[in-house]
């Protein structure tokens, strides 16, 4: 089996991130008078791989939570509208490695801190949701953070947890997979920092290398 992240690994959600949030955060205020911090670029794209809820909390600590729930709703609604019509960016050779993938009887699947919804729209608008086996998410059926996405593909499809990979770009993905006694393919084209991935068995440098290795 082969477990996808999907931001910094099949998509790039980098150009369109920050005016969403903005949008968003902006109209909270207007609507309620409050007024906050907009976070920067750099702040924003630090958070993402991170949970959706511990993002908002990271980025918004002076709001409530329901306030931020509010918030995070409006820019997952304003993301997966600007994806459909275009925005963000599929990293080269999605469709074609996916499709690779599966053709060499892959179970293909995906481990993303993102909701549904979002996660969802980026592999539809890709043209591979169908190669893709049906999809476990944050706050479903006791899931809490991506190591129990794992945990839990592991008891469903009855893999051991060699036979499983995460391809994925960030501390989070690779802490999934270790907790999981899991492999993990390090995309280094991604959003990861200079030393955040203490180590991995595969190094991609782009989607197509992973034909390479499966």
């Amino acid at each position: 089996m082969l477990a996808f992240d999907v931001d910094g690994t099949l998509f790039s959600s980098e150009s369109i991130i920050f005016k969403t949030y903005v949008q968003a955060i902006e109209e909270f205020a207007s609507k309620t008078g409050k007024i906050t911090n907009l976070p920067t670029h750099e702040e924003i794209m630090h958070q993402i791989g991170k949970p959706v809820r511990e993002i908002f909390a990271n980025l918004l600590p002076t709001l409530p939570e329901g306030e931020r729930e509010t918030i995070s709703t409006r820019v997952l609604e304003l993301l997966c509208d600007s994806i459909r019509n275009g925005g963000g960016d599929f990293y080269a050779g999605v469709g074609s490695t996916i499709h690779y993938l599966k053709e060499k009887g892959y179970t293909i699947t995906c481990a993303s801190n993102g909701r549904r919804a979002y996660v969802e729209t980026v592999l539809e608008t890709a043209g591979v949701l169908a190669y893709f086996e049906p999809i476990l998410v944050i706050n479903q059926e006791n899931i809490c953070t991506k190591g129990d996405i794992l945990s839990e593909y592991i008891k469903k499809y009855n893999f051991s947890p060699e036979s499983i990979a995460l391809i994925g770009d960030r501390f989070s993905d690779w802490e999934a997979a270790r907790q999981n006694g899991c492999k993990f393919g390090y995309c280094s084209y991604g959003h990861a920092t200079a030393g955040e991935i203490p180590n991995f068995e595969w190094e991609f440098q782009d989607l197509p290398a992973l034909k390479e290795f499966f």
